[in-house]
């Protein structure tokens, strides 16, 4: 899943699952103090160290160091590879930080899941549980009840981006809300020089992540509540055969898109509609300010009208490692996290594509006052709504139960594959997906 970063004038790519827990390279530039430092240390891990988001931490930290004066923190800035190996050893070392951030959530619910997490309803309760956007922290609950990590921020991963220019232009009154109304919008606005859309078709987790929406918006599931496979299925043949119809509207290199190359296609104009996060708004400015007061946003549209929309979110959470020291003093930083004043300034970091979790926030003069966020207002607002209220494959539903081989199954590119084989290799769909099945399955039981 993908982390945060900064926007930048250059095509920017993602991963395909979030690493965390390298070195400490950085630590003590934040801290300020020395290894001879009598006060107690909470250190918190993080790959999240772009300058912006570092100044924001730097604020946040001498903030509460000089409202605790027997508490030092110290920030290590983290890789983004590796982190299981990376965790392992640090609880094989006894070396543990105090708080960690911008896991996701399926990483967070395999640690617990292990033993390895402390619960951290008691942060929840000190920051006030009203205080969340509805369905916030619902991806976190725990088999008994419980949570193993709160969202830091949260992202709207697959909005359905658009010119509202070009849809004009086409003759067409409003957004698409559903597919046939999506593959005329694209019909009528694509023309030489310009294709309807941006979707992935690539080997990656873009294409897996993406796709798994497609199966949702079709009335589909890829598990069960209760985690038996269900791919094979009425909606995973409709999906399949709407996002082949859909291919003709994509550029040719659409078929080794992964979320770099989408992103770039829609924000270089080269496509009248893109599939991706606020991170848009950030990147027209920076690339093709000729369209940003033509761009806007809305939730992708399902097959039917009859179909509820299904979100792809991205939650990068805040968790607490078990057996690591001083849990009191790193309970109430971790509440202080939330504090609004240094909250809105890690948001601001990543305008428009790190969403709030706070329902006061936002509102909040401070946090509108951001040149994006305050041009955007609308955009901003169904994104902040939409994510506290959307899945992914660790938790497909509210009613499912935590899925811990998620990462598992987008690393193995099981369902991109299945996307090719029936898309660029033409297969039916039925064989196709059989197929697939049977090997979530066998990556269920691994």
């Amino acid at each position: 899943m993908e982390p945060w970063r900064p926007p930048v004038s250059s095509p920017i790519s993602r991963r395909t699952a979030l690493g965390v827990l390298a070195g400490a390279g950085a630590a003590a530039a934040l801290s300020g103090c020395g290894s001879s430092d009598s006060r107690t240390t909470l250190r918190w891990w993080s790959p999240q160290a772009a300058p912006d988001q570092l100044k924001s931490y730097k604020a946040r930290i001498a903030a509460f160091e000089a409202a605790n004066p027997g508490i030092r923190v110290v920030f290590e800035p983290t890789s983004d590879e590796g982190y299981p190996a990376q965790f392992a050893s640090a609880f094989a070392a006894k070396q543990l930080p105090n708080i960690v951030t911008h896991l996701p959530s399926f990483a967070a619910q395999n640690y617990y899941a292990e033993g390895l997490l402390e619960p951290v309803d008691d942060v929840i309760k000190a920051i006030g549980a009203t205080q969340f956007l509805d369905g916030t922290n619902d991806i976190y609950r725990t088999a008994d009840n419980q949570h193993c990590a709160l969202a830091i921020g949260n992202t709207a991963v697959d909005m359905l981006w658009y010119r509202k220019d070009l849809l004009q232009a086409a003759g067409i009154a409003a957004p698409p809300k559903t597919w046939d109304e999506l593959r005329l919008a694209c019909q009528k606005m694509q023309k030489p020089g310009l294709y309807g859309a941006a979707l992935p078709y690539g080997m990656n987790a873009m294409t897996s992540l993406i796709f798994i929406g497609f199966i949702h918006r079709a009335g589909g599931q890829i598990f069960t509540p209760d985690l038996q496979v269900a791919i094979d299925s009425q909606p995973t043949y409709d999906a399949l055969e709407f996002y082949r119809s859909m291919r003709e509207f994509c550029p040719a290199g659409a078929s080794n898109f992964s979320w770099g190359e989408s992103l770039t296609a829609f924000v270089s104009g080269a496509t009248a509609t893109g599939i991706y996060g606020g991170r848009v708004l950030a990147n027209v400015a920076a690339q093709n300010p000729a369209i940003a007061d033509a761009i806007s946003c809305t939730v992708y549209p399902t097959m039917s009208a009859a179909i509820p929309a299904w979100t792809f979110n991205d939650f990068p959470c805040l968790m607490i490692p078990k057996g690591a020291p001083h849990l009191a003093e790193t309970k109430a930083f971790a509440a202080a996290l939330y504090q609004p004043e240094y909250y809105i300034q890690q948001l601001h970091a990543a305008p428009g594509h790190v969403l709030p979790v706070l329902k006061s926030v936002p509102t909040d003069p401070r946090y509108q006052a951001n040149t994006l966020i305050a041009r955007y207002p609308a955009e901003i607002d169904l994104m902040t709504r939409t994510a506290a209220t959307g899945h992914n494959l660790g938790q497909e539903t509210s009613a499912h139960r935590p899925n811990l081989k998620a990462n598992e199954i987008i690393a193995s590119n099981a369902i991109a594959e299945l996307v090719q084989r029936v898309v660029l290799n033409n297969e039916a769909p039925k064989p196709a997906v059989a197929v697939t099945a049977k090997r979530l399955a066998e990556l269920m039981r691994a």
